[in-house]
């Protein structure tokens, strides 16, 4: 059993549901690393995702781009965070995510960076720019190195492909809950109730919903339909801010919400 079984079942059993934070790694130096992630566990998150700065981040917002922007000006590199998260990890019992692109992990060298991602203590990798359909480049490596890859679906995916990707992974399904790039937003589409348990009904696995999401509301409206959400651009903007506080209150909106 891994570490997100672990933290499933035991959500389960407290009848709540997951709290997935994002975070930029270097945005404020990568000093602060340490801190932020024990601030995000001792305040319920189920998971942490580790952004890895990036230069083309293709899949995210104008807050997540700026942080990274900010992150990389400041020396950050994906080797850096690495042997930071080894030095981190045995203070940190939650699973641990690193979000990355395929270029900064090819650059790295692949055996490189699963030797030192399997050193480091990473649970769960996100690569947005890696379909399905060429992730035997990297799939085989990390699941000898027991790093589950979390696979991300979206609004205009077909069932059947959603079905095939819930059916390969260990960890969780990232439900991507508004259609293009990363962000806080006010509303989201109706339909994405509907979206939601359309997953849920084919998925093993638990499925989190994520992008756009920056309130208490949203986070009980989407997690009814979930099993739990992930939050990244107010999260980065709120540590940005200096408003680390007003993050307790997103991750409280996940508690006692009986589970389906």
């Amino acid at each position: 059993m891994n570490r997100f079984e672990k933290a499933f079942i035991q959500l389960k059993e407290n009848e709540e549901k997951a709290f997935v934070p994002y975070i930029m790694a270097g945005d404020g130096g990568i000093s602060v690393l340490k801190e932020r992630l024990l601030f995000l566990e001792e305040n319920g998150a189920t998971a942490i995702e580790v952004g890895i700065p990036f230069s083309d981040p293709v899949a995210d917002g104008p807050t997540i781009q700026e942080a990274s922007q900010r992150a990389l000006q400041n020396g950050t590199t994906l080797k850096l965070v690495l042997e930071e998260l080894q030095s981190i990890r045995p203070f940190i019992q939650i699973p641990i995510i690193i979000m990355t692109y395929m270029n900064p992990i090819y650059a790295y060298g692949l055996p490189e960076f699963i030797t030192d991602a399997q050193k480091a203590g990473i649970d769960g990798c996100i690569i947005p720019d890696l379909p399905m359909e060429e992730e035997n480049v990297i799939l085989p490596f990390l699941s000898n190195a027991g790093i589950e890859i979390i696979r991300l679906v979206t609004l205009t995916s077909p069932t059947e492909r959603i079905a095939e990707i819930a059916k390969k992974g260990k960890g969780f399904l990232y439900a991507v809950t508004i259609t293009g790039i990363t962000g806080s937003r006010s509303s989201f589409q109706t339909e994405v109730g509907a979206y939601l348990n359309k997953i849920k009904k084919v998925s093993p696995i638990p499925v989190l919903a994520g992008f756009g999401i920056s309130s208490p509301e949203h986070v009980k409206a989407l997690s009814h339909y979930c099993d739990g959400v992930v939050v990244g651009s107010k999260i980065v903007d709120l540590f940005h801010n200096r408003k680390a506080e007003e993050i307790i209150p997103l991750m409280n909106a996940t508690k006692k919400i009986n589970a389906k």
